[in-house]
């Protein structure tokens, strides 16, 4: 099959090594002796197969010279890397990857084997146009500013879609026009400026089939599922609080120069009016409108011309003016928006609508005294920040106004006790600028140079107790389900009851052989749409409706399913949380008459708290670092109570279902600087080294120690994971001192931890708890001791 098949495109793709191979034959005479044989290497396969120069398009060549492509791409897709780099070998504008690195391999088989690998906003008709873009800047030197973002959507193992950016390596190729390929000139150049849509104007200049494109591409991919690049832009745009401020608009104006790579570029709002059908000006620091110029308002109908204002009061579509002298030389002058921008000295414009589902709110101008570098090919990359102008725009109305309580209330929640002080400062400040006239601005919260301690207490087998549970309740279900059947078909003998009967024994076959993630749902959709209507029709009949009535008795009115495993799961839990975050709350009063801390925890599968303290939060010249290690000390004692408190609770309490608990503790030696995010409303670290941190904290309790399938984290023993020696052998001097105390074992192990992405030297200290069967209780016991105990 042939790569160019049943593709519309104006090349012509074979794929080829040359450029790559030329790059190696300078390599040959190189003074290292082992770069130089690698070059010959390389040289040698491509010279025993030149098809790999000379290039090819029938794609069953990829798997005839698999070895030979592999062999030749061995230095960009090294071997030690492989697990590391999400990287591959294509074909331009299409899913075609003939060489892979283990990672993005490990990546796809996770997403299912029915997964469509697709690029996520490239649209298919402008694919095209795209790769005319391309010819302009690789062949004729127009360079056009089309790089948006492209963009994958691969799901995880749990069904999250995650998101990797794609960056394009396109050192490898070659375009070079073919003997009928129209010439481009300046004046093609210029009329395809202002008509990025029209498919039919780029095939005219670039028929299909008049370019060869000879090379590949590699593509590198980075997953910016978490990626604060958009937050960035978001927390820079409009808004009412923002307006008020006088740099916001140079900020913004920055936005703007940045994402289309403009330096000269100016950037104005109008407020749309709906009940008066008007743009008028937004009132702030340095804003403006360009639309409207020096007047406050204006009649729709008077600022754009008809079609303008089709497209963007109608259609909500964005529109460009790419050269304005030129349209304005053109018989224009009469449209009112050509106008007012010549009037203003204004070259060129792009006016986007400000949409949401209930239609127009305002008009974004973007504007340039330059003609053509405003353009609808440029415009295009308003397409990706659009969204986060309208949320701006949204949330700016029930912002604005607030009082001290009420921004802290709104912006931030509920705030620890221990930093209270500094949002009630700078909400004095936001009074007392509004007081004197300044338009007020609240600002951030941040905390340098504090030391995190972080620990938790987690059920072990919380997913396959879930799992378990609701099993066993669809199973009793569906028993019930079939007997109920099996009586209505002995009393009228039809064959679709015994259709269902043996659709029911289907579904408990795969219960007991296959549960599924998605079991749950195929069982509840045939309940509801096939049996539910069966049931309605047996409860019609004198013999059955007690029994269908003593079905229905059996079902929870919330869940419409059995809920009895799993309400017994669901309680353990409510309970272990409840009781677990109780006790950690008690002890933090104590911890904080100590030595102030910000503190919070947080309900999981278990418990899981983060603790910060520092000079900087408590606002006074008094921190030592034996506060720190106090605190250390406090923590591990606390995760033994906690343990214990657990235990004694099954004993005590007799759990519907044993769960059983594990403990970690995370050490980070250096401090960080931690700040309040309005969006989420919590704080969270700074900086690309202290995120180092939180990487760590989501994942390490899932970590394995090194060359083994163990978890680092097991029930009955305390997980301390640290990186740094001095931190080792300051947790083994609280453990001696917590077995002279009796909360700790004598079996203390020091392990390392398989390397996490990016995250490397990792070890851990495990010690096993030791146990009291109450409070009082003077006796302690292993782990094992206990659950002999607990299962008496």
């Amino acid at each position: 099959m042939d790569i160019n098949e049943h593709i519309e495109s104006p090349f012509v793709i074979k794929i080829s090594f040359e450029k790559l191979l030329d790059q190696y034959k300078t390599l040959i005479n190189a003074d290292n002796d082992f770069i130089a044989a690698n070059a010959k290497r390389v040289l040698k396969i491509a010279e025993k197969n030149p098809v790999l120069r000379d290039g090819f398009s029938d794609i069953t060549y990829f798997k005839t010279y698999e070895t030979e492509i592999e062999g030749i791409l061995q230095d960009a897709f090294s071997p030690l890397l492989t697990h590391n780099e999400i990287k591959t070998a294509t074909v331009p504008f299409q899913d075609i990857i003939f060489n892979a690195s283990e990672r993005f391999k490990s990546i796809l088989a996770t997403a299912g084997k029915d997964f469509d690998l697709k690029i996520k906003n490239m649209p298919e008709d402008q694919t095209y146009i795209i790769a005319c873009t391309i010819i302009l800047n690789f062949c004729y030197g127009y360079n056009i500013n089309f790089k948006r973002p492209f963009l994958y959507e691969i799901p995880d193992e749990k069904g999250v879609m995650r998101y990797y950016k794609i960056l394009y390596n396109g050192d490898f190729i070659n375009i070079v026009p073919k003997p009928e390929a129209p010439k481009i000139t300046q004046d093609d150049f210029e009329e395809l400026l202002d008509n990025f849509e029209n498919i039919e104007l780029w095939k005219s200049k670039f028929p299909p089939n008049s370019y060869e494109f000879k090379g590949f591409i590699i593509s590198n991919m980075f997953d910016v599922t978490d990626d604060q690049s958009i937050s960035n832009i978001k927390s820079s745009l409009i808004g009412e609080d923002k307006r008020k401020n006088e740099g916001f608009m140079e900020e913004f104006h920055e936005v703007f120069r940045s994402l289309l790579g403009l330096k000269n570029i100016k950037v104005g709002f109008s407020i749309y009016n709906k009940d008066e059908d008007t743009f008028e000006r937004v009132y702030g620091a340095g804003m403006t409108s360009y639309l409207l110029n020096d007047l406050e308002a204006k009649q729709c109908t008077d600022a754009l011309c008809k079609w303008s204002y089709s497209r963007l009061l109608k259609e909500n579509k964005y529109f460009s003016i790419s050269d304005v002298e030129k349209a304005y030389a053109k018989g224009q002058s009469c449209a009112p928006h050509i106008k007012v921008l010549q009037k203003q000295g204004i070259k060129s414009a792009i006016f986007a609508p400000i949409a949401n589902d209930e239609g127009l709110m305002g008009i974004l101008e973007i504007v340039s005294e330059k003609p053509k570098v405003l353009n609808s090919i440029n415009a295009n990359k308003l397409i990706d920040v659009m969204p986060f102008i309208v949320s701006a725009v949204e949330r700016s109305k029930k912002e604005e106004e607030n009082l001290i309580e009420a921004i802290i209330q709104k912006e931030c929640t509920s705030i620890h006790s221990s930093v209270h002080w500094r949002f009630v400062k700078e909400a004095r400040n936001f009074i007392k600028d509004q007081l004197n006239g300044i338009e007020p601005n609240f600002s951030q919260i941040a905390f340098n140079d504090v030391y995190p301690l972080y620990g938790q207490i987690d059920i072990k087998g919380s997913s396959q107790a879930r799992n378990s549970a609701t099993q066993k309740d669809l199973t009793l279900q569906l028993n019930k389900i079939k007997a109920l059947i099996q009586t209505a078909s002995d009393l009228d003998n039809l064959p679709v009851y015994e259709q269902y009967i043996y659709q029911i024994g289907r579904f408990l076959d795969d219960l007991n052989t296959n549960f599924q993630v998605d079991s749950e749902q195929r069982i509840s959709r045939f309940i509801k749409e096939d049996i539910k209507p069966i049931l309605k029709h047996l409860q019609t009949k004198d013999s059955l409706s007690e029994l269908v009535d003593d079905y229905y008795k059996s079902i929870d009115k919330q869940t419409n399913t059995i809920y009895h495993y799993r309400k017994n799961y669901d309680d353990a839990i409510s309970m272990i949380n409840r009781e677990m975050a109780s006790l950690l709350d008690q002890k933090q009063i104590e911890a904080q008459k100590m030595y102030p801390h910000y503190f919070e925890r947080y309900k999981t599968d278990g418990v899981e708290h983060n603790m910060y303290i520092g000079e900087s939060i408590t606002k006074e010249n008094s921190f030592n670092p034996i506060y720190l290690y106090n605190l250390r000390l406090w923590q591990l004692q606390i995760m033994c109570e906690m343990e214990n408190t657990y235990y004694q609770m099954q004993t005590r309490s007799k759990f519907p279902i044993h769960l059983d608990v594990a403990s970690m503790i995370l050490v980070f030696s250096q401090p960080l600087s931690i700040s309040f995010r309005m969006d989420e409303k919590q704080f969270d670290v700074d900086g690309t080294y202290n995120a180092r941190y939180e990487i760590v904290k989501k994942r390490v309790d899932k970590a394995f120690i090194k060359g083994t399938n163990e978890r680092v984290t097991q029930k009955g023993k305390i997980t301390i994971v640290y990186s740094q020696k001095d931190d080792e052998r300051e947790y083994l001097r609280y453990i001696r001192f917590l077995q002279s105390k009796n909360y700790l074992d004598t079996d203390v192990e020091i392990v390392e931890l398989e390397d996490l992405q990016a995250v490397t030297g990792l070890k851990a200290i495990r010690v096993s708890v030791l146990y009291h069967k109450s409070d009082n209780d003077k006796s302690y016991y292993t782990y094992d001791d206990l659950m002999k105990e607990i299962n008496a």
